[in-house]
């Protein structure tokens, strides 16, 4: 399961300290990338949250009150955009051992 939440800067660090202090959450993959990153022309951080779904739902209700969860169509682009920087990585690492 997959889930992406919209963040305001001022709440990036508290965000992090609860989602990463939390046992269950903190066992899933735990990404934090600035909207801006990802050519979007917003003044905001996207935390993808990827795992199980006991994780992913722990995970909204932790953040109730510290950011949202992204729009489908949001969600969709942001995990493309991480999964192709992620290939990037793998090919890139791979060359290494060419």
């Amino acid at each position: 399961m997959e889930v992406v939440f919209e963040i305001e800067k001022k709440n990036l660090q508290k965000v992090k300290n609860v989602l990463l202090k939390d046992d269950t959450v903190s066992r899933a993959s735990v990404l934090f990338k600035e909207a801006k990153t990802f050519g979007f022309d917003k003044d905001v951080y996207y935390c993808y949250v990827s795992g199980l779904e006991e994780a992913c739902e722990k995970a909204k209700e932790l953040m109730k009150d510290l950011g949202k969860v992204s729009s489908k169509k949001t969600k969709e682009q942001v995990v493309q955009k991480i999964k192709q920087e992620e290939e990037s990585a793998m090919t890139g690492f791979g060359d290494i051992f060419a």
